[in-house]
């Protein structure tokens, strides 16, 4: 599946498809999820359907992957659905056309276990560096927060997947708003994590990262997350996403929306709807 901005190519290799509680949210009930619209986002079951994807981006010659999933091999005992994972994601990469060593660039919107695994590999028993020609691109407030934290589901991710590619010197520190690639710009949007990014084509699309989890948050953008840094700037930085992305009309590709995960924010009296593309 793949998606075209003048130059600028799109692409989406999914790692797994995993369901959750709608407690997931804060304030959200079971019959908040009954809408049509959501029909694409929510099991039989009803629990919401939650996509562990990677992006890539084609610009001017540049490579990018944005965000890499939970990774293979991985020790995370408090996540079962990522722990000691042994999947096709790299196969599935390579056969998208990513080939590991043609990557230019990683870029994770932040330092979260479900975004960083693929950053490393396990080779002869040591953490190395997935994309070994690449630059890494982290956001500033991310590695600051995650390299003092002993949060026990996310520093495993951080010495796993981080701080490899921090000791090969691969990594660059993003702590504003930057231009990567031509038409691809990363802009600060903190809250969930300190150090949080989305990435932008254009005016055309963004990529959400994790400033909105799922399309039924596009009607409630006061609920928060499980795992929100930082509810109030995450609620602040999820309205100010959700109206830039109305104003815009730009194509919104979701990180963890299921489907296609593609689609736009429209505005509905005083607030916004998630429709699929």
């Amino acid at each position: 599946m793949s998606w075209d901005f003048g130059d600028v190519r799109v692409s989406r290799v999914v790692e797994q498809v995993v369901p959750l509680p709608v407690e997931f949210f804060s304030g959200a009930t079971p019959a908040d999820l009954t809408e049509p619209a959501l029909t694409p986002f929510v099991d039989a079951a009803g629990l919401l359907l939650i996509s562990i994807h990677s992006f890539l981006i084609e610009a001017g010659g540049t490579r990018i992957i944005v965000d890499t999933c939970a990774g293979n091999a991985k020790h995370r005992p408090l996540v079962p659905m990522f722990d000691q994972q042994d999947g096709p994601f790299l196969t599935e990469l390579a056969a998208a056309g990513f080939d590991p060593d043609s990557v230019d660039m990683v870029v994770c919107t932040h330092l979260h276990v479900d975004h960083v695994g693929w950053n490393t590999t396990l080779v002869d028993g040591q953490w190395r560096p997935t994309f070994p020609r690449a630059r890494y691109l982290f956001g500033q407030g991310d590695i600051d927060f995650w390299s003092a934290s002993s949060d026990p589901m996310h520093s495993p991710a951080f010495e796993d997947s981080v701080r490899p590619v921090l000791d090969a010197g691969l990594v660059e520190t993003v702590a504003a708003d930057r231009t990567v690639a031509p038409g691809v710009r990363l802009r600060m949007t903190p809250g969930h994590t300190p150090g949080h990014m989305c990435v932008w084509i254009g005016d055309d699309c963004v990529i959400t990262g994790d400033v909105v989890h799922h399309p039924v948050q596009c009607g409630h953008p006061e609920w928060t997350a499980t795992g929100d840094g930082d509810p109030d700037l995450a609620r602040s930085a999820r309205r100010d996403f959700l109206a830039t992305a109305a104003q815009k009309k730009a194509l919104v590709l979701g990180t963890h929306f299921a489907g296609t995960s593609a689609g736009y924010v429209v505005p509905v009296g005083d607030g916004y709807r998630f429709e699929m593309a």
